[in-house]
């Protein structure tokens, strides 16, 4: 049976009281979770702002704990590890992403998919199952268990991976899942945000030949910068028209959906290409027939953030290839800067907070 110690310490950390003013970030103190055998506390560094942070504090997703700390693609050094901890020590650099625990037992969690385990533990605006809150990274420090704190390689920096555990991760996986550069060789990235950047950066060092799908004209020279080989412009009519059967694989980061032209990305696909959503809009996607679908026996789907084995592989990806986010990096009392850089789509691409509160 595992040791557990009572908390002797507590965190501060930048939460939000209320969904209807859900920029109003108030400095509070918090204790992390009940330290288990195999928890680490991490010193946290940098804090990356996700478009799920946005939906989380002001409820376009459901209900949420209140005083609510968001944040969850944080690095930073351990400072602390349980006694039957074996991959990280005191001093190393880490980082913890948007998820913080699962069962350990069920068949996802035995084959590299703890991900997609039914008892995940979101790394906030969640519970422990013995009813500890889990607290995110808009803050000063971290416990997480040994699972879900992955070692930061030396050829990455902390502020260009923070955003690469969730945001990075959320794109690697579907794509290697997908056979991005192998069985899948044209390869489309669907909107030119948060997401969107990493997927094409992937993509492209993953060797495919990448289409950049965007309504706005104005994210072409972005795109090719970051590895699009085409830049197809989705506002023009007959968009797809000249790429029917092409495509292989289509990730689609976009979180607004009421105008997406859904049944004109799917024309686009080959013989059992696949449509793959990441972007997790509060809307219901459009409507398709059963029809459109057959036409090219083409599947739909979805994928959610990334098994450890995965971002361990990501980040290696990341170093070996020189990969870096791009990013603006502000203090984390600026923390409502960052979100509203999300809601009016003005961040290029990521936002990452600079932990201020305290010193170590």
């Amino acid at each position: 049976m595992s040791s557990v110690t009572k908390n002797p310490i507590s965190w501060k950390g930048y939460a939000i009281h209320d969904n209807k003013h859900y920029t109003d970030f108030k400095l509070i103190d918090f204790h992390p979770k009940t330290a288990g055998d195999y928890d680490i506390d991490i010193a946290i560094k940098y804090c990356g702002v996700c478009a799920s942070d946005h939906h989380s504090i002001k409820g376009g997703w459901g209900d949420t704990i209140l005083p609510l700390i968001a944040g969850h693609e944080i690095t930073g050094i351990a400072t602390k590890v349980g006694p039957k901890v074996t991959s990280i020590k005191v001093g190393d650099r880490v980082g913890v992403g948007a998820q913080i625990c699962s069962c350990f037992q069920c068949k996802p969690c035995n084959t590299d998919n703890e991900n997609y385990c039914p008892k995940l533990v979101d790394t906030y605006n969640a519970k422990y199952p013995n009813g500890d809150l889990a607290h995110g990274g808009y803050s000063d420090g971290i416990r997480a268990h040994e699972r879900f704190v992955f070692p930061i390689p030396d050829g990455v920096d902390l502020a260009d991976a923070a955003p690469m555990l969730c945001g990075g991760l959320t794109t690697f996986s579907p794509l290697v899942r997908n056979g991005c550069g192998t069985t899948a060789k044209k390869v489309a990235v669907v909107g030119i945000g948060g997401l969107g950047h990493f997927a094409l950066m992937w993509a492209k060092a993953l060797g495919a030949e990448v289409y950049a799908f965007s309504h706005s004209a104005s994210k072409k020279d972005d795109a090719l910068k970051l590895g699009a080989d085409h830049f197809i412009d989705t506002s023009k009519n007959g968009f797809s028209e000249p790429l029917a059967g092409e495509i292989d694989l289509i990730i689609s980061t976009a979180s607004n959906v009421k105008s997406l032209p859904l049944s004109e990305f799917l024309s686009t696909l080959s013989v059992h290409g696949r449509l793959v959503y990441v972007g997790m809009p509060e809307d219901n996607l459009p409507q398709v027939t059963a029809q459109k679908l057959s036409s090219n026996g083409c599947f739909i789907g979805s994928s959610h953030i990334g098994s450890k084995k995965e971002v361990l592989q990501m980040l290696q990806f990341a170093a070996d290839k020189g990969i870096k986010t791009w990013k603006n990096v502000i203090p984390m009392k600026n923390v409502a800067d960052g979100i509203m850089a999300v809601e009016k789509n003005t961040i290029r691409f990521r936002t990452v907070l600079q932990q201020d509160i305290t010193e170590y």
